[in-house]
């Protein structure tokens, strides 16, 4: 009976996220999550000059992971990939 496990990863930086999970075994499947992007405007000066003003972005990168896998060998591949990940992802 084959099993499967979905994961959702996150993560702030895409070539990281691409070189870490880029070689994945062949049971497992990539599919790309749409991006998210959140944009912050500051005032530079606290007192006048409204219009100087400046922009930070935030863009989170988000990947689905499905590994199809044998019920008996489900914990052992699972480790395994939880090995892989890293902070920040």
């Amino acid at each position: 009976m084959t099993t499967k496990i979905r994961i959702v990863i996150r993560s702030f930086d895409h070539p990281f996220l691409e070189n870490h999970f880029g070689g994945l075994p062949p049971y497992t499947r990539k599919i790309g999550l749409p991006e998210s992007r959140v944009l912050y405007t500051v005032l530079r000066s606290p007192h006048i000059d409204k219009k100087s003003r400046e922009q930070f972005e935030m863009e989170i990168k988000k990947k689905y992971l499905v590994i199809k896998t044998e019920k008996h060998e489900l914990r052992k591949k699972f480790f395994r990939l939880k090995r892989r990940a890293t902070r920040g992802t």
